[in-house]
């Protein structure tokens, strides 16, 4: 496996977002390779090609309800399923939202948000803890939505919360419709993120716990 996370000051990345609180990682193993550009502080735009329409879908999401500017350029084995791709691009977006994050200096850290989507209603909350956390309560009632098996929901956020040092429960608290649940907890989460990396202007420089670390 091979990383490389650029920092504000190397601006030579071929992405179109790198300004200020901003981050590139590309991560190869012999299943996917897989390159994640984010910037905290965009308007939403995206652009994401994994070959896993469903997962491009909600990334997409992430980008325009959480205010991140978002470019995922993913290959993988997808002849045998979408398992690797789903799951590294969850491992690279974490690892990039962890690196341009560093000592969490700054931020809100905290963020919450129920999202409606028709009949389903899905609660986020999540912290920069330092502490990778997942509790997980979606009933999602069919194994897939369109091609995209609904398993593979769980195994992203996982994957996010591990590479970037979250807390993270996603809580359902009504949902019939599979694609309604797992878009409003795609939504959801990005709205509590757009809470949680928010710069809190009465913080400063200083890390946001009473241990001055995390």
């Amino acid at each position: 496996m091979q990383t490389h996370a650029v920092s504000p000051q190397e601006n030579h990345h071929t992405s179109t977002f790198l300004p200020a609180r901003a981050a590139a990682v590309h991560r190869t193993t012999g299943e996917t390779d897989v390159q994640v550009s984010l910037n905290l502080d965009g308007q939403g735009h995206h652009a994401t090609q994994t070959g896993v329409p469903f997962l491009d879908h909600m990334l997409a999401q992430i980008s325009s309800h959480g205010l991140i500017d978002l470019e995922v350029q993913a290959t993988g084995d997808l002849e045998i399923d979408d398992h690797h791709t789903n799951e590294d691009v969850g491992i690279t977006f974490g690892q990039a939202l962890g690196k341009v994050l560093g000592e969490r200096k700054g931020i809100v850290r905290f963020g919450h948000f129920i999202a409606p989507l028709d009949e389903a209603l899905v609660q986020v909350v999540l912290d920069f803890s330092g502490r990778p956390h997942l509790s997980y309560d979606l009933d999602i009632p069919t194994q897939r939505v369109g091609t995209y098996d609904t398993q593979l929901v769980r195994e992203f956020f996982v994957a996010v919360v591990n590479h970037s040092q979250m807390t993270l429960h996603i809580r359902q608290l009504a949902g019939i419709n599979s694609h309604h649940i797992i878009e409003a907890a795609f939504k959801a989460f990005a709205r509590a993120l757009r809470m949680a990396i928010e710069v809190d202007p009465r913080r400063g420089n200083t890390v946001p716990s009473s241990k001055g670390v995390l």
